[in-house]
């Protein structure tokens, strides 16, 4: 099994004939997926998609994968193609599209109009779209792509097999093996062994349930479950998913059907991406059934249900606004049942944890996947990946989607099946396969891109850092006068703090401290004002730290008068 190493040098030029994998985010996080590929001077890139922000990335809306490795050949790009509508797979195509706006885009009926919605929001121009299905194949430069069904927590999803001079590579995109998935549309195994028996070359394989044993549970487990729960509830029903869950909406439309009661949507995605899927057949709503948002107060409360935004807990959806009692019109009442149908993304359990124990305090009952069968994951299972593995017998083997933890697992399960070559990559690192067999051959430099407001990109881990400190230790503004003459001190310091100790007594010892650093560093020959800031940040630092233990921000200002 080939690591990574911290000591990769960037990669030699690409031998003639091989093909090269760049991945660009996804591997190393549950997220953010993009990989490029690269054969004879040309470009594919599969997947675009968005990180969503954790408690350690304050202020940020969005985290997309870095495209400094490709930005100057862009213009190399052939198409991008999209596996399926998640967000964290399509979510970063519109910042893609905004540096070179006409690259040609690749997915099925759903993903793009999924897609389509995303980009009229942006303000971006439609580029040229193809839309393809299971069974079909295009070609895009030296890219042959054929696409084969695969089953997902989305419609409509697909893996895509790309064949270049160097082989044959199959990328599954996110799948599972659901066998009684509730559109009929199974991962096609059947097509997964014919190509095992021509010869995969290299198997991109997803790993997010790589540690999880045995296969995923059925989509068709969670029905009657959600029947128990609506015969159960004596008042008004809600149920959180993600906005792009069709399957999970359309159970839930079945149950409140068959319990009498009316259903609306709330949530500015949800609203959109199920009008879509209704529009193109995804999503079948009985008649009668619907009713807008703010009308369903004119129903009793047995007869309401609310499907929402914001089972991961995001802080502006509509969810977390009504644990906190602010939503503009929705207002929870003891004896209220909430339904989070959906799983944790890691990282976000604080954030869920958070809007359970709110929603619990205002007298809410929550019915969650850690107490009730309420989801299922959209991810193969570890044996899902072992049965998959034996039949496409591929050569080489790169583990990608999720994080270090999930591909150690997928990487192992493969070496369990005998495949002889298995690649462990992480973000930024360069694979090539040449002659028949993949190695890692170098890095490039990859880092997180944050999105805060109109803000791109302008946000460094430094400042991010800065954000964290600021809001977990405070703030020391230190205003120290001194003469230019003289150079003693002739006002202050006056010290100001903000998330600290902000009585003036609490730093009356240090006061003295400082005028003592600086008339010594003055008497040194020390006259530049920047050098006298840097001596009041090194006793106000070493003095918060010994007397507090704190590590505060502290911003020194010497004012020479």
């Amino acid at each position: 099994m080939s690591h990574p190493h911290l000591d990769l040098s960037a990669p030699a030029p690409l031998p003639a004939g091989g093909l090269r994998v760049i991945p660009l985010g996804g591997l190393g996080e549950v997220g953010r997926n993009m990989t490029v590929f690269e054969y004879d001077g040309r470009l594919l890139i599969v997947d675009c998609g968005v990180l969503f922000p954790e408690d350690h990335h304050p202020g940020v809306d969005l985290i997309l994968p870095d495209f400094d490795p490709i930005r100057d050949r862009l213009d190399a790009v052939e198409a991008l193609v999209l596996t399926h509508g998640h967000e964290d797979h399509i979510g970063a195509t519109p910042y893609l599209l905004r540096e070179r706006g006409d690259i040609p885009l690749v997915g099925s009926r759903l993903t793009l109009a999924l897609l389509g919605s995303k980009l009229r929001e942006h303000r971006l121009k439609e580029t040229a779209q193809y839309e393809v299905a299971e069974g079909q194949t295009i070609t895009f430069g030296p890219f042959v792509l054929e696409f084969v069904a695969v089953n997902h927590s989305i419609p409509d999803a697909l893996a895509v097999v790309i064949r270049t001079g160097a082989g044959v590579v199959l990328h599954t995109g996110d799948f599972k093996m659901d066998q009684l998935p509730l559109d009929g549309r199974i991962t096609d195994l059947n097509e997964f062994a014919r190509l095992g028996d021509e010869g995969v070359d290299l198997f991109l394989t997803d790993s997010t349930n790589a540690e999880v044993p045995g296969f995923t549970t059925s989509e068709k487990e969670i029905g009657p479950v959600l029947d128990r729960v609506f015969a159960k509830s004596e008042q008004r029903i809600i149920v959180a998913c993600f906005a792009s869950h069709m399957h999970r909406v359309q159970q839930v439309l079945d149950a409140a059907v068959a319990h009498g009661r009316k259903v609306a949507y709330v949530g500015r995605s949800m609203v959109r991406n199920m009008a879509i899927a209704q529009d193109l057949g995804y999503l079948t709503v009985p008649p009668g059934v619907m009713v807008e948002a703010k009308e369903l107060g004119d129903y009793p409360p047995h007869k309401q249900v609310l499907i929402s935004t914001g089972s991961q807990g995001e802080p502006l959806a509509a969810l977390s606004r009504m644990s906190q009692n602010n939503h503009h019109f929705v207002h929870l009442e003891p004896g209220d049942t909430v339904v989070l149908a959906s799983s944790l993304i890691p990282g976000n359990e604080n954030a869920v944890y958070r809007v359970i124990n709110g929603l619990s305090r205002l007298g809410a009952n929550v019915v969650h996947k850690g107490n009730s069968l309420v989801h299922v994951s959209g991810h193969a299972s570890a044996g899902e990946l072992l049965y998959c593995y034996n039949i496409v017998k591929p050569r080489n083997v790169m583990p990608v989607h999720g994080e270090i933890r999930h591909m150690r697992a997928n990487a192992d399960l493969a070496c369990a099946t005998g495949v002889e070559n298995v690649v462990l990559a992480e973000d930024g690192v360069v694979v090539d396969l040449v002659d028949g067999v993949a190695k890692i051959v170098g890095k490039v430099d990859v880092g997180y891109v944050f999105v805060d407001g109109t803000t791109i990109g302008d946000i460094s881990e430094a400042s991010m850092k800065d954000r964290r400190i600021l809001g977990e230790e405070g703030f020391l503004s230190v205003i120290v006068v001194v003469d230019s003459v003289t150079g003693k001190v002739v006002s202050g310091p006056e010290i100001h703090a903000r998330g600290f100790a902000e009585e003036e007594a609490t730093f009356d010892e240090v006061k003295p401290l400082i005028i003592e650093a600086l008339n010594a560093s003055i008497a040194d020959g020390a006259t530049d004002s920047y050098q006298l800031q840097q001596v009041v940040r090194r006793v106000v630092g070493r003095w918060v730290n010994r007397a507090h233990r704190r590590r505060p921000m502290i911003i020194p200002v010497v004012i020479e008068a």
